[in-house]
């Protein structure tokens, strides 16, 4: 928070019956001075949908055009840095575990990946329109658009999916931080690796290497944004080799070297992820583990 804008963040973890299909619904809200706007970079992440009230965001994907003037922006899982801007608003989020997106989502995941969208208009993403319209009421009233939120998602339960169960399995042993290689990942997981390999990019959005090394990646940031006195080789996350594969990675997954992210302001995601690790156990949403409901 500076003396010009202010972040108030809460998670909330889903009721039980919902825990294995998402990371949390949360709630962001911004304040700044005189129609200002304050900007940040999301990590590499699952899916999420945010539905806004206030100032509309702008929102860029590396090397993409931005997507402005949107209410409601859906963002298929990412393996790269998201630029946005922000004005005083409340935004409603959920984030989409894979097991979420098989259930939610009428897509391949890989078919979406590193794309974001207007959830309003984009045809797959019409069942959540009401969401989208009816999350927020006449009063700001955090409780009762939770209970909204809620209630849309169990209203659109069915029965389980063919692949939960090895959904599950394979994304329990991605985020095993014991986990090397795409070998042991699909040991772990008890399947064979075409399975994975075709889990993964249908309902996680990605290869399992690709995965692996987000998980690796995610691991070391969430590290130093959660205590920066590490200082990056104290926060580099063990199955790297040495700092010169973490720069590249760091790179590839958020296009600047970590000296240029590290002396950027961070507004919004500095609040966010102490605010996350505290409500949810895990600084970023790659890194929370799947739960049975």
């Amino acid at each position: 928070m500076t003396g010009d804008s202010s972040v108030r963040v809460a998670f909330h973890l889903p009721p039980q019956v919902l825990r294995s299909y998402f990371t949390t619904f949360y709630l962001t809200e911004i304040t700044v001075r005189d129609g200002q706007r304050v900007s940040d970079y999301l990590h590499p992440e699952w899916a999420n949908l945010r539905i806004v009230q206030g100032a509309l965001p702008e929102a860029r994907l590396r090397d993409e055009p931005a997507i402005a003037g949107v209410r409601a922006i859906f963002t298929g899982p990412t393996s790269t840095t998201v630029h946005f801007s922000a004005g005083t608003s409340r935004v409603w989020g959920v984030g989409l575990l894979p097991l979420g997106w098989a259930t939610f989502v009428g897509a391949p995941a890989n078919t979406l990946a590193d794309r974001i969208f207007d959830a309003a208009s984009e045809p797959v993403f019409a069942p959540f329109r009401s969401l989208i319209d009816g999350v927020f009421g006449p009063e700001p009233d955090e409780q009762a658009e939770l209970d909204r939120i809620a209630a849309h998602f169990a209203g659109r339960l069915r029965e389980p999916l063919a692949d939960a169960a090895r959904i599950e399995a394979v994304h329990a042993a991605l985020v095993d931080c014991e986990t090397s290689g795409v070998a042991d990942m699909a040991a772990r997981a008890g399947l064979a690796a075409h399975t994975v390999e075709r889990l993964c990019r249908r309902y996680f959005g990605f290869t399992p290497r690709t995965l692996l090394r987000r998980q690796r990646f995610m691991r070391s940031l969430s590290q130093y944004m959660l205590d920066p006195s590490l200082r990056w080789i104290g926060a580099m996350d063990g199955h790297y080799h040495d700092q010169a594969q973490f720069v590249r990675d760091f790179h590839l997954f958020m296009g600047m070297s970590p000296s240029e992210y590290a002396a950027q302001p961070h507004p919004v995601l500095a609040s966010v992820m102490k605010a996350r690790q505290q409500a949810a156990g895990a600084a970023v949403q790659a890194l929370h583990l799947p739960q049975r409901g």
